[in-house]
């Protein structure tokens, strides 16, 4: 914690992790906020996770062997928001030391 003086008062500056404190808001004000698929924490819209996959009901053997054959599988798009927390444990987003934060 830093501390400097502005007309004879002294006042603490917290230490900053990241420039952008971990969002992607800019200079916008207040983002709507969204509800965590893992733990149900409500998170801003701009600092939570999203991950997309893809699913389908048929077996990954027969549907090749369907595909082989020119069937067409239907798959349905399944969409997931986590809270920073669940990203980690979940392994969607890793801790990165401080040099790796500066570099994309």
């Amino acid at each position: 914690m830093s501390r400097f003086k502005t007309n004879e008062l002294e006042v603490d500056i917290l230490p900053q992790k990241r420039k952008s404190r971990g969002r992607a808001k800019g200079s916008a004000g207040r983002k709507a906020v969204v509800q965590c698929s893992g733990c149900g924490k409500m998170v801003p819209r701009d600092k939570a996770k999203r991950v997309t996959r893809y699913t389908t009901m048929v077996d990954p053997m027969i549907g090749r062997e369907l595909r082989q054959q020119g069937a067409y599988i239907p798959r349905t798009k399944e969409i997931k928001t986590y809270c920073i927390n669940c990203a980690v444990h979940r392994k969607v987003t890793r801790v990165r030391s401080k040099d790796d934060r500066k570099s994309r």
